[in-house]
């Protein structure tokens, strides 16, 4: 008897966005090392600990206002047993510039009572065991295990997630989509530098306003279009000449 009942449609799997090829990716990244050969994070940090509540401090907030703001804060407390002994109250005096203070005051504290109870007050190596640090999420472990352990993990940041977009290196909708397509496009031997040049690049020349492309050292291989002129060869009349 032969069977009537509809047939359901099959569901097609969806394909990952498409990443530069090996080749464009390598000649990106080689150009972006030979415009900063030595990029490292600009948030200053003393060790693994500090680092962690760097990174954490600056969600919503620029390094360089981190930076003033801890500055004062690690000359008094540069280990989790010196930021309890400030206590959240006290933490906050020093942070109160920064967005978001008083619930990045209570995660700092947070981070602090767990690493001294679960991890005798040694940061530890592993992205599942960092991601449980009360604010610390995905990108601040990237960021740590990249800058304080070598290892080599692409932090998907607003910068770099823009960069990744613009530019068709490694597009996708979402950071962990970015992420994975970093993953895929990036040449091993440039892993460990990779987002650390993606977020110099995002942050002073492929800018979220107006990229500045008359001096990028990858607009040749950018997709984005059109590029943004020169202000020098352009004015409100038109094209100088």
């Amino acid at each position: 008897m032969p069977n009537d009942a509809p047939s359901k449609p099959k569901t097609r799997k969806k394909r990952a966005p498409r990443t530069f090829g090996p080749e464009k990716a390598h000649a990106l990244y080689k150009a972006l090392a030979e415009d900063r050969p030595e990029p490292r994070t600009e948030l200053d940090f003393t060790s693994p600990y500090t680092l962690v509540v760097a990174v954490a401090l600056s969600a919503q907030a620029t390094d360089v206002g981190v930076n003033k703001a801890t500055a004062k804060l690690f000359a008094v407390a540069d280990t989790p047993e010196k930021m309890l002994a400030l206590g959240e109250e006290g933490v906050a005096g020093y942070i109160r510039t920064i967005g978001l203070w008083r619930n990045k005051a209570k995660n700092v504290i947070a981070l602090s009572q767990m690493l001294l109870d679960e991890f005798g007050g040694v940061v530890p190596e592993t992205r599942d065991e960092l991601e449980r640090l009360p604010g610390v999420g995905r990108k601040t472990a990237n960021v740590v295990l990249n800058e304080a352990f070598g290892v080599p993990t692409i932090a998907v940041d607003t910068h770099v997630f823009r960069v990744a977009n613009r530019t068709g290196l490694a597009p996708g909708k979402t950071p962990e989509q970015v992420e994975a397509g970093l993953e895929r496009a990036t040449p091993t031997e440039y892993k460990q530098g990779a987002h650390h040049w993606l977020i110099l690049h995002g942050r002073y020349v492929c800018k979220a306003q107006t990229p500045e492309c008359w001096h990028c050292a990858i607009a040749d291989l950018c997709r984005h279009k059109p590029k943004t002129p020169d202000p020098a060869t352009v004015s409100r009349l038109g094209p100088r000449h």
